[in-house]
């Protein structure tokens, strides 16, 4: 084999080109991107983890910029994209546990059912700040939405990481804010 042959095999290998959005496959027969999620994966994953409805998302397509990187949209366009965003970002992937993001969590969090943990007021200034804190949780370890009561209503206000015993929180530097 010459080295033009394998220069083109390497070519033809579909991979992540972290300069545009490609659409997450619908199913795992579809993956031509070896480790790309599919939205069924995705649907599943927010499922098992919140309890939130896959028809939540009808009228959304997934998108993938970069490795893991994946964006939500409502609305579809011709796969793939060179744009700098497309939608909002939505759910990091290509790592041991899936991680929602804030924006994900702040959009479509108000239906989960499931892995919520409800803050008091202080405490979610406490979270919203950016600290830690020592907290009681019967529920599973991980990542969790993090909610409190905002005019009456239970309100998203972040993505938490709950491990022994510790709520760390998970809000982006140049997002935290002082309440």
């Amino acid at each position: 084999m010459s080295d033009g042959d394998d220069a083109s095999s390497a070519e033809s290998t579909p991979a992540n080109d972290g300069t545009r959005f490609d659409r997450l496959p619908a199913t795992a027969d579809e993956r031509v991107v070896e480790g790309r999620p599919t939205r069924e994966e995705v649907l599943d994953w927010w499922d098992e983890r919140f309890a939130i409805p896959p028809e939540t998302f009808d009228g959304h397509t997934f998108w993938e910029r970069g490795s893991g990187k994946i964006w939500a949209f409502a609305d579809d366009v011709d796969s793939p994209v060179a744009v700098e965003g497309l939608g909002l970002a939505f759910l990091r992937t290509r790592r041991e546990h899936w991680k929602p993001t804030l924006e994900a969590v702040q959009r479509f969090g108000d239906s989960a059912d499931e892995c919520v943990i409800y803050l008091s007021r202080e405490a979610a200034a406490t979270f919203v700040a950016g600290d830690d804190q020592e907290l009681d949780w019967d529920g599973d370890w991980g990542y969790l939405i993090v909610a409190t009561e905002i005019a009456g209503e239970s309100e998203p206000v972040g993505v938490g990481l709950y491990v022994h015993g510790e709520l760390r929180s998970q809000v982006p530097k140049g997002r935290r804010r002082e309440l």
